[in-house]
């Protein structure tokens, strides 16, 4: 749609960019402001936001190079080129690094793992609606071909270079479905927050609806290199998606009993 915000000489300011760093910002506010409400130390969260951001961007570009890995070992000059350097990557890449390198960070500054997981979910799912909306602006993660009333067209020529929509076909708006997907899961983690029963309760309800919706919406992606899981029909994000609804659901099935503020203070 609109690939770029301005020129200002030879520099332009991608739209993408700026709504993704807007969504991490914002997020990362929230977070904090959550953190201070559970009774968590506001700096060793932040610190663990910034890790999540860096482990996130590389997760994302790792597992679209994984994805698209013929297409790169093809022509390795690619993962240099801007249309690469732009990509939003792969999101449940990113989320399965972050993860790997926050439980480091937490268990080296004994925080409690799922209060902190707890905190997280709703800036999470709110950044995300935010990059969602810059992958729509920059023609990345586009869908198929489509015949429905809502369905858009894109025309800009940088959205086709960068994000390699097609141009003049009516297609799915699939990162707009997204982006609803993730405001509606971060109204409910917000509330869940305030009322939670159990440790774990937000972040598992956090995987649960974010696997399931990212599961059946991968039958409306139209973006190449959606890769197989071992040769099955699923993609590789269909089985993170899944694994992420598998892992909300023993969430909830565990039940860890609520730790109060006095028991936090103790454990670090």
């Amino acid at each position: 749609m609109y690939p770029q915000l301005f020129h200002l000489g030879r520099f332009a300011l991608p739209t993408y960019g700026f709504l993704v760093s807007l969504g991490v910002v914002v997020a990362i506010l929230l977070i904090q402001r959550l953190a201070r409400q559970q009774g968590m130390d506001p700096d060793k969260v932040w610190n663990l936001a910034i890790i999540f951001v860096f482990a996130g961007i590389v997760g994302a570009k790792l597992l679209m190079f994984i994805a698209e890995w013929d297409t790169y070992a093809a022509n390795p000059r690619e993962i240099f080129t801007l249309s690469t350097l732009q990509a939003g990557g792969v999101f449940s890449g990113g989320v399965v690094l972050a993860v790997i390198a926050g439980a480091w960070y937490m268990r080296k500054n004994h925080m409690p793992g799922l209060r902190t997981a707890d905190v997280f979910a709703p800036g999470l799912a709110l950044g995300h609606a935010f990059g969602r909306l810059g992958c729509f602006s920059a023609g990345c993660c586009f869908g198929k071909e489509s015949n429905a009333p809502w369905s858009v067209v894109f025309h800009n020529p940088l959205a086709h270079e960068v994000g390699g929509v097609p141009l003049g076909v009516h297609v799915h708006p699939t990162q707009i479905y997204e982006m609803l997907v993730e405001l509606a899961n971060f109204a409910i983690l917000l509330w869940m927050l305030k009322h939670k029963k159990f440790e774990g309760q937000v972040v598992g309800a956090y995987m649960f609806i974010y696997g399931v919706a990212r599961f059946f919406l991968e039958f409306l992606r139209g973006d190449p290199g959606r890769g197989q899981l071992f040769g099955t029909w699923m993609t590789e994000t269909q089985g993170i998606a899944l694994a992420m609804v598998i892992g909300g659901t023993i969430l909830w099935l565990r039940r860890v009993p609520l730790r109060q503020p006095a028991e936090l203070a103790t454990a670090r």
